[in-house]
């Protein structure tokens, strides 16, 4: 009798336990129900000096991604042979009352860099252009939802890797509140350098990459670029002229190594200017559909042009700004240009601009 007493009682123990274990519960429920499997037990009594190592990574569902576009050899993903990166994000959405946050994790996967590094371009329009920031690419879920990334994005930021196909996640979660994140179960794009994560999708299913589909004159080795205005369009209406620094913009100076990939190193002379994305802010608002599919295009004088998405331009994290630059003294390849601190080479600091098209 005893023995069946002591049973029962440790029964009970067990169940009341479960029942006082929100994190045990929540990942019992996720694992019949979304077949969620751990794969790396957490670091419950702090053995390292990790943050990001405190609660248990889980396996993410993913499902076979197919590159396609303008490249000469399209086809399935073999993620076999690619490294496996890691990145941090505290996930926030759009929402009518304000932005949303879901949730901090840790997520592992491989990077778009090492995805496309292999595929070899074949643009389109390289008989008009051959230079490759114009490059994009256009990620698809298996829902249909589609996100815009720009090829600078991907292979031309200080911090490479950045950008993933997430196979694994973990919940960030605070020490003192134990708050646990709704936890994801299918794979996720993650774009670690968005304050709104709305190109985040779930479930991609395609790479598709592109270039920008409108055609300029190019006057290649034309000689004392200048445009002394810019025309900012949306679509093919002019909505704002500039013929300098707008003056209601504080001007910020930004010290860098301005280094580009053919040249080398072109100076260490700090930039001024104004914040690219406070310019276009005023016309083109971050809507969901703006955040994830919203694509500019910045045109010189000679047609020299490059591709930014919306969300790099006015979607960053990372303080890591695009400057709108006006020297009104200088006669030659002026007066307008841009500099992306974001990037490590001089690729698209495009001078003599004439032109920004949304």
């Amino acid at each position: 009798m005893r023995k069946i007493v002591l049973f029962i009682l440790s029964i009970a123990l067990i169940i009341s336990s479960c029942n006082n274990n929100p994190d045990k519960q929540n990942n019992s429920k996720a694992t019949k129900k979304n077949r969620q499997i751990i794969i790396k037990e957490a670091d419950t009594t702090d053995k390292t000096n990790d943050f990001y190592d405190n609660a248990e990574t889980y396996a993410l569902n993913i499902k076979n991604i197919k590159v396609t576009g303008e490249i000469e050899n399209p086809g399935k993903v073999d993620f076999s042979g690619l490294p496996l990166h890691s990145v941090i994000v505290k996930e926030t959405l759009l929402d009518e009352n304000g932005n949303s946050f879901i949730g901090a994790y840790r997520y592992d996967g491989y990077s778009l860099y090492d995805i496309l590094n292999n595929r070899v371009l074949k643009k389109k329009n390289e008989n008009e252009f051959k230079p490759i920031i114009d490059l994009y690419v256009e990620v698809e879920n298996d829902s249909g939802e589609k996100v815009l990334i720009s090829w600078g994005e991907i292979f031309y930021p200080n911090h490479l890797h950045e950008i993933i196909i997430a196979t694994n996640v973990m919940r960030i979660v605070p020490s003192k509140t134990n708050e646990l994140w709704e936890l994801p179960v299918e794979s996720k794009l993650i774009i670690t350098t968005d304050l709104i994560t709305e190109r985040n999708i779930t479930n991609p299913s395609e790479i598709t990459v592109k270039s920008y589909n409108k055609s300029f004159k190019v006057e290649r080795g034309k000689q004392d670029l200048f445009s002394s205005k810019i025309d900012i369009f949306n679509g093919d209406k002019i909505v704002e002229t500039l013929y300098s620094n707008p003056e209601d913009l504080q001007v910020e100076i930004f010290n860098t190594i301005f280094y580009g990939r053919g040249r080398g190193i072109h100076s260490t002379q700090p930039f001024k200017g104004v914040l690219l994305k406070k310019v276009l802010g005023k016309h083109f608002k971050p809507t969901k559909e703006n955040l994830q599919k919203g694509l500019f295009a910045v045109v010189a004088d000679d047609g020299y042009r490059v591709v930014f998405t919306y969300s790099e331009i006015c979607n960053r994290n990372d303080q890591s700004e695009i400057f709108l630059i006006c020297n009104p003294e200088v006669k030659e390849d002026g007066i307008f240009r841009i500099f992306p601190c974001c990037d490590f080479f001089s690729d698209r600091a495009v001078k003599a601009i004439n032109e920004i098209y949304f």
